[in-house]
């Protein structure tokens, strides 16, 4: 189903996201924690975006408020202070100052990262003629969960928290998701009727559906389209699940999309991974931020991508580093290559097995491919750059430029001491250590001469 055009909807978005998550085990907020390389609320925040209500969603926070604002970045969203933990219509209590009372509210929780724009678009379908909406799923073992009771008409009547509900109730399937939709002009009144006389001493959001029905006012409940939407993360082993959910839901869109992946159980996408046509991804690879592969790219296994962008027909093979570089089409990379941000390389450029690229320009058919480090230096054409090579950048306090031009020849352990150039067509000898300026077209040389000293015994082990 697509999503309707909501733009400058009058919505009212509440995301709660104060409590610490003791179950993680750990002093950052559940919230916090990161899937796929974000925080989860960050995850809910992304996911409302896409109902483009017409002010930014508000985030209730409290525990160590300021790492969950850090962990959205730059995402637009309110705040409101849940200082003491109170229960989750206590949350919402929160952000009543900031909300729009004639407009409907939706209320999520931020623990739920995996929740899906066309999911909460029917639940908003649903509320739209001012009915309390609910999202609700029904699984065989709804154990923790708060349970919906309905009558002999199947009408909704309560939702009853586990731990206040009879032996009969807990044998109930449905169970509200924690993701709801109040109507206009209930929400200020519905809230300061709730009380804590329950076994937590809370103040329960769910207890707005035995208002609603006091009132009159319909409620109603729709699912998700598939359960991993409204399972939520309240320890380690929930984030390990909802991980692989995600990645295998990325997999399987990419997949359908034309890519192949070897093995989608083995595969992780921690930001955003475009792919063109016919683009073929081993086990194990990692992308981050954002990585764009060109027709008919192959990843070999176990390689790590970030903020990459790969040309047409480019091969990077196994165990290879990329992060910050552009590679150019029908490029070789790797095994145990590194490149490091700022490279760009051209077309048909070779960098083989353990040599490391750092803020170079290296241009179309050239090839250091094997056992070199190329920093801060521009490379051009069809050069060829020998084992051991190294350009020396680094004078301890500032960093300097190599300049390599076309259709040079550079010999095996050959050190380059930055700034330095050398003019196209020149060679250099094998273990040249060249500090000045290599003239074009010749063979430059700098080498101790070679001796033997006779009569010479290697040193032994002295004993007793």
């Amino acid at each position: 189903m697509g999503l309707m055009n909501l733009s400058n909807q009058h919505l009212n978005i509440v995301v709660m996201a104060a409590g610490k998550g003791t179950r993680m085990k750990s002093d950052l907020p559940k919230v916090a924690h990161l899937l796929a390389g974000k925080a989860l609320v960050a995850h809910v925040l992304d996911a409302v975006a896409a109902l483009h209500a017409n002010e930014p969603p508000i985030v209730v926070v409290g525990y160590r408020a300021d790492d969950v604002k850090a962990a959205l970045g730059a995402r637009l969203a309110r705040f409101a202070l849940q200082a003491e933990q109170l229960g989750t219509g206590h949350a919402v209590q929160q952000a009543l100052p900031q909300l729009n009372l004639d407009a409907p509210t939706l209320v999520l929780n931020g623990d739920v990262p995996l929740i899906q724009a066309a999911t909460l678009e029917a639940l908003l379908a649903a509320a739209s003629h001012g009915a309390l909406a609910l999202l609700t799923a029904i699984v065989p073992d709804a154990h923790g969960y708060g349970r919906i009771v309905r009558d002999d008409r199947h009408t909704i009547r309560a939702i009853v928290e586990h731990k206040d509900a009879t032996d009969a109730q807990r044998q109930i399937k449905e169970y509200y998701t924690g993701t709801m939709v109040v109507p206009p002009g209930k929400l200020g009144d519905w809230l300061s009727a709730l009380r804590a006389d329950n076994a937590q001493r809370e103040y329960y959001l769910t207890d707005l559906v035995k208002l609603a029905v006091a009132q009159g006012v319909p409620v109603v409940a729709t699912h998700p389209t598939q359960i991993w939407e409204t399972e939520g993360v309240n320890d380690k082993q929930q984030l390990a699940q909802q991980e692989r959910a995600y990645q295998l839901l990325t997999a399987t869109r990419l997949m359908q999309a034309g890519t192949t992946l070897i093995d989608p159980a083995r595969f992780d996408v921690r930001g955003t991974l475009e792919c063109a046509a016919d683009v073929t991804i081993d086990v194990g690879c990692i992308f981050e931020s954002k990585v764009t592969l060109g027709a008919g790219v192959r990843v070999g296994a176990y390689c790590v991508l970030k903020d990459v962008s790969i040309d047409a027909g480019a091969q990077i093979h196994p165990y290879s580093h990329l992060d910050g570089a552009s590679v150019g089409a029908n490029a070789r990379i790797g095994p145990y290559a590194r490149l490091r941000p700022g490279t760009t390389l051209a077309a048909d450029v070779h960098i083989g097995n353990f040599v490391e690229i750092k803020n170079a320009q290296i241009a179309q058919g050239s090839k250091a491919n094997h056992l070199a480090y190329v920093g801060d230096a521009t490379v051009g054409a069809r050069v060829n750059i020998g084992a051991g090579t190294i350009t020396c950048n680094y004078d301890g306090v500032n960093k300097h430029r190599t300049i390599i031009e076309d259709d040079v020849f550079i010999g095996s352990d050959t050190q380059l001491v930055a700034p330095v150039t050398v003019k196209r067509g020149a060679t250099l000898g094998a273990g040249t250590t060249l500090t000045r300026e290599a003239p074009a077209g010749a063979l430059t040389v700098s080498r101790a001469k070679q001796m033997t000293i006779a009569g010479w015994k290697r040193p032994v082990k002295k004993t007793g």
